[in-house]
């Protein structure tokens, strides 16, 4: 913790008057007077080869910076920024957390000047504050100001997550790439189908140390790898903090259009278990901690405490006329391996549905919940059950309960299987394979509209074995997808479907 306190010691006023007379260490005489705020700030105990542009990049999250002057021989620099108030937000924040260029802390306080007068000739300096400032409203720097820039490496990154058989969230991001520096701000979306993120550090040599290091990893065995460049963006503009982005200088901002804002508990329950990420083994985070991540990203759990700890999930809103147990088996087991499923006796518009961990039940809570099912939008949550009960031995419940244990269905029994990696988001589009010689693309635009929905498009890959077939609607596919998968083609050869990430 001592550089929490040296940062409240550096931000007392120390002497910074630029004839030299500081070598930067009379914050020990500690010094009563507060330096009043100042939109200069001394910066002090840089590392020897620290540059220009790392030190412009700890002011930069914050607001314009407008000029810079560094005392190379004195491991110190001069920072100003655009306005008082940015910078007297820059402090409070390097107050509670250390800011570090190349892995060492450095001191952030008011300077006693109230504006930097430097030499114009410093052509260099202006050229990196003007392509910063160029790229931070949007313009393009010309090619000169770009070569500055270019020595400025971005301090943000641009991360696609591949192969995404388990939910990943802003939470588990932010504490995989915390361990490389400060994060300040991460934003999320889904591009192309895609879930990608762009995190900015404090510093660019952080981005650097990040992007060599985690570039190419999983994040859990065998699945969720890491795609990582620099983004041409210098600073990202966070307007929420909830499960899509956050802006970790500003705890104060709202939460935004209806989305869940991080509950504190949540909160505290992540930082609690910073080893478990990115592990002993390099590359496989512990996924545990990550479902019961997505679990509250996903604005749904109730306690920290027992998220992520049962593979039960309770199914609510169901259409009681028509859901059958194999229904809920055939749709829930696109994300896990159904266990067990009973509908409720007393109220059979709910079911509970046991996958085989509570990993697969997250993903399907996350995937399913919100999704129109036989004409109703279903509600998915974690059930508080850590199983599902069968009925006494002799007892009828009218074929409520169905144990599914021992199914030669199941997508996800063999380790490392190719279907870990084509899990998608329910589509319009569905994948599928297993189809015989003779099937023509007829034969299947008939089956799948007889199935009650429009058949939009259809496309057989190369080998005729698998086809994309893209229906109306998501709630076409869903009941196609329930209605046809595991469906016998004749010659005991039976169709396999799936959700595509393609469109036709």
């Amino acid at each position: 913790m001592d550089g929490i306190s040296d940062v409240a010691v550096g931000v007392k006023r120390g002497s910074d008057e630029l004839n030299g007379a500081s070598n930067g260490s009379d914050s020990k005489k500690l010094r009563v007077e507060e330096a009043p705020p100042s939109r200069v700030l001394h910066i002090r105990k840089l590392p020897n080869e620290a540059s220009e542009t790392e030190v412009i990049a700890l002011g930069l999250p914050f607001g314009k910076v407008t000029n810079i002057l560094t005392l190379k021989g004195k491991n110190q620099a001069f920072l100003e920024m655009g306005t008082e108030e940015t910078a007297i937000t820059m402090v409070n924040y390097y107050t509670t957390v250390t800011p570090h260029i190349r892995n060492v802390p450095v001191f952030i306080q008011y300077s006693n000047h109230k504006e930097l007068k430097t030499d114009a000739g410093n052509q260099r300096t202006q050229a990196v504050l003007q392509a910063v400032s160029a790229v931070q409203s949007g313009g393009s720097p010309s090619s000169d100001v770009q070569e500055a820039l270019a020595a400025a490496s971005s301090p943000v990154l641009r991360i696609i997550i591949d192969n995404m058989f388990y939910p990943v969230t802003l939470d588990v991001l932010q504490q995989i790439f915390s361990k490389f520096g400060t994060v300040m701000k991460i934003i999320t979306f889904t591009k192309n189908n895609q879930f990608q993120a762009l995190l900015q550090f404090s510093d660019p040599v952080n981005a650097q140390q990040a992007k060599l290091a985690l570039d190419g990893q999983n994040i859990y065995n065998s699945c969720c790898t890491l795609r990582i460049d620099f983004s041409k963006l210098v600073s990202l503009n966070v307007k929420y903090n909830n499960d899509k982005s956050r802006d970790y200088t500003r705890p104060e901002l709202p939460a935004g259009d209806g989305q869940p804002s991080i509950d504190p508990s949540v909160a505290a329950a992540f930082t609690k278990d910073s080893n478990s990420l990115l592990g002993k083994i390099p590359g496989a985070l512990n996924p545990l901690s990550a479902a019961a991540a997505a679990a509250a990203a996903a604005g749904r759990v109730a306690l920290a405490g027992q998220a992520g700890s049962s593979g039960v999930l309770l199914v609510s809103n169901l259409n009681e006329e028509m859901v059958t147990p194999q229904s809920l088996f055939t749709l829930f087991g696109v994300y896990g391996d159904v266990q067990r499923v009973k509908i409720l006796y007393n109220k059979k518009d709910s079911a509970l549905i046991q996958m085989s961990d509570a990993n697969q039940a997250q993903l399907a809570m996350s995937h399913l919940n919100g999704q129109k099912m036989y004409g109703k939008i279903i509600r998915v949550t974690l059930s508080k059950h850590q199983t599902v009960a069968l009925p006494r031995d002799g007892l009828d419940d009218q074929g409520l309960t169905k144990d599914y244990a021992n199914s030669p269905l199941h997508r996800f029994k063999k380790p490392g299987s190719k279907n870990f990696q084509n899990i998608f988001p329910p589509s319009a589009t569905l994948h599928l394979s297993n189809v015989p010689q003779d099937v023509t693309e007829d034969d299947l635009r008939l089956l799948f509209s007889n199935a009650g929905g429009t058949v939009k498009a259809f496309k057989f890959f190369q080998d005729r074995k698998m086809a994309l077939i893209q229906m109306s609607t998501v709630e076409e596919a869903i009941q196609a997808l329930i209605d046809l998968h595991n469906y016998n083609m004749g010659g005991n050869q039976h169709l396999r479907v799936s959700f595509s990430k393609s469109t036709i």
